[in-house]
């Protein structure tokens, strides 16, 4: 991939033109492969702070495939877009650039606590972030946003397909741990589906959440506390 072509657009937009610009991007975004080579898998997970319209962010990277921690970047900024369900991106973007240009290693896949194309119109954080910034990127959320599956099987590995209204799949409920709950994973951007379950199965360890996600949660509530 040619991380020169990426795109940019204006965060100074309402709700009604962030569905639109939404809709307008979500053609761009590629739904099949994956990186040639994965060295190194980025977890991004951010909190916030109400009371000080303030915001959070936790980039982790790991090596891959032995996920060992490599890099850990940090960024607080000013959140200006309000919360709106399905425009979680607008809120949260802006900060998880800023904290993207702190990073030593440019990771060769990201992983986010979000959806990717598993969304109303297609373009969850993973896609949204994953195209700006030009690097394959998989949503792995911990609930459903859009779309409607069967219950997959309980053992470790087993996944069933989430499709849209229309019957399209878009993502997959996906067992990490045996008897646990199915965490959903979906493409974000330069990943197929199939190539997004095998990938976040693979980074991930004794938890449900995949390891990228799950120490990036962690470590952005130690960084909200020490501020």
């Amino acid at each position: 991939m040619n991380r020169s072509n990426r795109i940019s657009h204006r965060w100074d937009i309402t709700p009604a033109e962030a569905i639109a610009l939404q809709r307008e991007l979500a053609s761009r975004v590629v739904c099949e492969g994956m990186p040639a080579v994965v060295r190194h898998v980025a977890g991004v997970d951010l909190a916030f702070d109400k009371s000080e319209s303030a915001g959070y962010c936790a980039i982790v990277t790991f090596s891959f495939p032995d996920m060992r921690v490599v890099e850990e970047r940090f960024c607080r900024d000013r959140v200006a877009f309000p919360y709106v369900p399905g425009l979680l991106s607008f809120r949260e973007g802006p900060l998880v650039l800023k904290t993207f240009l702190l990073c030593g290693i440019t990771p060769d896949l990201v992983l986010f606590d979000g959806q990717g194309i598993a969304h109303p119109r297609r373009f969850g954080i993973a896609s949204h972030m994953g195209l700006l910034l030009g690097i394959p990127s998989i949503g792995c959320a911990k609930s459903r946003l859009y779309g409607a599956c069967d219950e997959p099987g309980r053992e470790k590995g087993l996944y069933s397909i989430l499709r849209d209204p229309e019957g399209h799949a878009i993502g997959a409920a996906v067992r990490t741990r045996a008897n646990t709950k199915p965490v959903f994973v979906s493409p974000g951007h330069c990943v197929g589906l199939d190539e997004a379950v095998d990938l976040v199965l693979r980074c991930c360890g004794r938890y449900r959440i995949p390891e990228p996600t799950r120490i990036a949660h962690n470590r952005v509530g130690e960084y909200k506390r020490s501020m």
